[in-house]
């Protein structure tokens, strides 16, 4: 019996990306649909659990991804709503690299840190798909977590959404320049930088000012990077005793995630893994 992915995209054309991360975590067919909607998740899963029985289900699996995480988030709940009785499978949900990218750095941050429970965690560029999720891993591990945005409607909104999911709560933060950032970054231990690719959040002049501070995590990888003065390979590094995580050293780890995670898909027939489960596997790679 093969393991059977079928990987569902809200893009007009399905990932690549993804596709090559299922085959290298163990899936042998791939049925790759782009453009999926609400409306038509029923019959693509109903083809999926009616073709084998339920004793054989564990075999078949479906990855929900795609760039819009809004939309990756409504054809998971569409998903859910088509199984019923033992007729289901297990899901990834993985939108944009959203789950295994935040889980890879917090994870790193935790190690660093030697766990994160009390610590204090700034996320800079907090709305987006990976700084949304970031802030949650930190808080349901313990940290109390601070977001920013340049918007104070996009901050408490961003809050307002993981209260809902995730029950933390979370701290809203204004930077729009200089000052703002300066004082929200006040007492910090940790920060993630999870902004837009090519926009730099934080200067090495004011990092290195502060004596608290003692790790930093950036996703981005494309030039100028999130926090000045932190290489993309960096796992690790010790500066002027900081620890830097750059973007290439937390995606090395994001993709042994993935591929674990699709592995994991088909040892039974209902595991959903998101956030949580995803975070759960990168404190495993990392013996957390």
């Amino acid at each position: 019996m093969k393991k059977i992915l079928l990987q569902l995209d809200s893009d007009g054309q399905p990932s690549v990306f993804d596709a090559v991360a299922a085959l290298d975590g163990g899936a042998e067919v791939l049925l790759r649909h782009g453009g999926v909607t609400v409306e038509a998740v029923s019959g693509l899963v109903h083809g999926v659990i009616f073709t084998r029985g339920p004793e054989d289900l564990h075999g078949s699996a479906i990855f929900i991804g795609g760039s819009d995480v809004a939309r990756g988030e409504a054809l998971l709940e569409a998903t859910r709503k088509a199984f019923f009785g033992p007729l289901q499978v297990s899901v990834l949900f993985d939108a944009n690299g959203c789950n295994t990218t935040a889980a890879a750095a917090v994870a790193k941050m935790a190690a660093s840190l030697g766990g994160l429970e009390g610590k204090r965690v700034t996320v800079l560029g907090g709305t987006g798909p990976v700084g949304l999720r970031g802030a949650a891993l930190l808080a349901l591990d313990g940290a109390q977590v601070r977001l920013t945005s340049r918007r104070a409607d996009r901050a408490t909104e961003a809050v307002a959404r993981l209260k809902a999911r995730f029950g933390v709560d979370v701290e809203a933060a204004v930077v729009s320049d200089d000052d703002e950032r300066d004082r929200a970054l006040g007492g910090t231990q940790a920060v993630l930088a999870a902004g837009a690719a090519g926009v730099t959040l934080l200067r090495q002049s004011l990092w290195q000012s502060l004596p608290e501070l003692r790790v930093l995590a950036d996703v981005n990888a494309v030039p100028p990077l999130g926090i000045e003065g932190v290489k993309s390979h960096w796992d690790g590094r010790d500066v002027e005793g900081k620890i830097l995580f750059g973007a290439l050293a937390i995606g090395g780890l994001k993709m042994k995630i993935h591929k674990a995670a699709v592995a994991r898909l088909f040892e039974s027939n209902d595991a959903v893994l998101d956030a949580e489960e995803l975070f759960a596997l990168a404190k495993e790679r990392l013996g957390l």
